[in-house]
């Protein structure tokens, strides 16, 4: 057996050499994804401008990247789990700054989001991957929740960066800038990573099944899709359509992992009360929140008639505080308790958006900006005691498919949040009341209505612009109030379900 996959001596897997600098690559990747996850918000009101996308195609743009991964992620994380991890994550992250660069020239909608899709379709492999990796590279417990601390770390500095450098980008050059500040990462990541990496995998894999891959993604971008129609358009037949075709494929998809000798997932890994509290906790808490992150950037700028670089500053509270809560989560948990970190984290959140429902076209920045410290703080405390629980949970051999579904559970909560928050938004912004000749562009977006505004005299024009931010506050704070409570309803669930849990101490020896 190579030694590169099993140590022949215990103490080598505890205390692998390099494992440090080895996590530094895979921080490399996370940066990759959550950059780009951000950069896109701040680029909508110059995506909306350019290619002057429907209300429904904006919200495709923002959300097909989280359908796509979502669907793959388990399918992907096996994947790795049998062909290798480290060769998984450099070939998608190779795939991931190619794909970069078609993003950042497509010139319709329809071309940007097919190149948003198959970006997720890149993404899949990466996040997985990643955390088996740790989960492979760190078998002393205490090491572990401090390299998970990190890796969720880097997460929020991707966040934290992504608006910082997009902005200054968008203030410079055109929106597609944004998209190729990956190339770097990707190229740092792939030079290194072939160096520093050692390749992981399952020994006793099995095969790569096919049908369940169609199913899983069938399956979830059906629902998705269903969810985010029914949320903007109601239950039309078309609808319904892919809410059973989704369901079934999911339901035939749990059908063929149960009774295949060596699943893509194992899914009694459900029946351990831990592992599910914390996929549970990770998908209600995204949900709670990623639908008004993504409209709070067109706050910033569009209301508030912030520049770029400015609105991405005014983000900041957000990764700062889940930076620094995600370095001493695994010591405060090991104090405390794992349920009342992860709880008291989700219930700050759930309070800082509830903070969030008085905001006005006018509310001053220190509202704003507690808020999102306060948000960061409660999302990285919860984040990294559930990615760690998680990855205690199963079998190193098993870790990249439980972190799939880790992943999983975080893009399906961000599509869902987008689609059902974002509808929410969109849905009050679209029905008000402007001023006589005003356009039905400006009923799609705010950034439509910015934009026509331009072409319109100066009283209608006041007019325009003043009803259509109004409209679009009225949605983002309704929208605030429904994260408010399903993030007090995932920290209700997660005191529940965590009962009893604990991290790791004593250290694995494979």
């Amino acid at each position: 057996m190579n030694r590169t996959l099993q140590p022949a001596h215990p103490a080598e897997a505890v205390k692998r050499p390099g494992r440090w600098l080895a996590l530094s690559v895979l921080v490399l990747a996370v940066l990759l994804v959550a950059v780009d996850a951000t950069v896109l918000g701040l680029a909508t009101p110059y995506i909306s401008e350019d290619l002057a996308p429907s209300g429904t195609q904006l919200l495709w743009i923002g959300d097909v990247y989280s359908f796509v991964i979502a669907g793959l992620l388990v399918s992907m994380g096996s994947l790795g789990d049998r062909v290798g991890r480290k060769r998984i994550l450099l070939v998608g992250a190779t795939a991931f700054g190619a794909v970069s660069v078609l993003n950042a020239y497509a010139h319709t909608p329809e071309v940007l989001i097919v190149a948003r899709a198959l970006l997720g379709v890149a993404g899949a492999t990466l996040m997985p991957a990643t955390l088996a990796l740790i989960r492979n590279l760190f078998h002393d417990p205490r090491e572990r929740s401090l390299a998970v601390g990190i890796w969720g770390a880097a997460a929020s500095a991707g966040a934290a960066v992504g608006p910082v450098v997009g902005g200054f980008l968008l203030e410079h050059f055109w929106w597609g800038s944004v998209f190729l500040i990956n190339l770097p990462v990707m190229a740092v990541l792939v030079v290194v990573g072939v160096r520093l990496l050692p390749e992981s995998r399952n020994p006793d894999p099995g095969p790569w099944d096919l049908p369940s891959v169609v199913l899983s993604l069938v399956g979830m971008v059906g629902v998705v899709y269903a969810v985010k129609e029914a949320a903007a358009h109601g239950f039309a037949p078309a609808t319904l359509a892919a809410c059973l075709l989704g369901a079934a494929a999911l339901y035939g998809f749990v059908r063929r992992q149960l009774a295949m000798p060596v699943p893509l997932i194992d899914m009694r890994l459900f029946r351990n009360r831990g592992f599910s509290g914390a996929v549970l906790a990770d998908l209600l808490t995204i949900l709670g929140l990623s639908g008004l992150v993504f409209f709070l950037s067109q706050y910033l700028q569009l209301v508030q008639g912030r520049r770029p670089f400015e609105a991405g500053l005014a983000e900041l509270p957000a990764a700062v505080g889940a930076v620094a809560a995600g370095l001493i989560a695994g010591r405060a948990a090991r104090r405390f308790s794992v349920r009342a970190v992860v709880s008291g984290g989700l219930a700050a959140v759930g309070l800082a958006l509830a903070a969030l429902t008085v905001v006005g076209q006018h509310t001053g920045y220190p509202l704003i900006g507690a808020a999102l410290l306060v948000v960061g703080l409660g999302a990285g405390f919860a984040f990294t005691v559930t990615a760690d629980v998680i990855l205690s949970s199963v079998p190193g051999e098993q870790a990249g498919a439980a972190s799939a579904v880790s992943e999983t559970a975080y893009e399906l909560g961000a599509a869902l949040g987008i689609a059902v928050l974002g509808s929410i938004v969109t849905g009050v912004y679209r029905d008000f009341t402007g001023p006589a000749g005003t356009p039905a562009a400006a009923h799609e977006s705010l950034g439509g209505a910015v934009e026509a505004a331009a072409g319109l005299p100066a009283p209608a024009a006041g007019a325009l612009l003043d009803s259509a931010r109004q409209a679009f506050v009225d949605g983002l704070a309704l929208a605030a109030g429904v994260g408010a409570a399903v993030l007090l309803a995932a920290a209700a669930a997660s005191w529940y379900l965590l009962r009893g849990q604990r991290l790791e101490d004593g250290v694995e020896h494979p």
